[in-house]
């Protein structure tokens, strides 16, 4: 059985008992399907961000259930052709794995490493000057 949350958006229009009814029927629908409501939430109404179907407003309403595969796409199509849900969308969740292990923490380097660094950078600058005046200077011929 798979992890499924479901969020839907009701119609502010419709009465508090026929909202009743059609969050009970939802959630029948997953049990009648083999799947388990867990938890249903049902955050009230709340300010659309933007307007649909010229509604500003909608009843917001969060149900975590378990179900097979065939599920979540039932759910939909009867969310689909219900007329008092404006907008709806099924997620599946995924479990964390319980053997990945954490990265390591990186240390930063302590303070006397940190002084003997600049150091350590000079000394090649300064035998690099001097092997580049030894060097001889190639000539290269002109092309005409």
């Amino acid at each position: 059985m798979n992890k499924y949350e479901v969020v839907y958006i009701i119609d502010p229009a419709v009465e508090e008992e026929a909202r009743k009814e059609l969050i009970a029927k939802f959630n029948t629908l997953i049990a009648d399907n083999g799947g388990s409501v867990d938890k249903v939430e049902e955050w009230g109404k709340r300010r659309l961000a933007y307007a649909i179907n010229y509604k500003t407003e909608g009843y917001y309403v969060l149900v975590n259930f378990q179900g097979e595969a065939e599920l979540p796409r039932e759910l939909e199509r009867n969310l689909q052709i219900s007329d008092s849900v404006i907008r709806y969308q099924v997620i599946k969740l995924l479990e964390r794995k319980a053997g990945v292990k954490p990265r390591p923490v990186r240390v930063a380097p302590a303070a006397p490493e940190a002084e003997a660094a600049p150091a350590a950078e000079e000394a090649p600058v300064a035998e690099a000057v001097p092997a580049a005046e030894e060097a001889p200077a190639e000539e290269t011929p002109a092309v005409e």
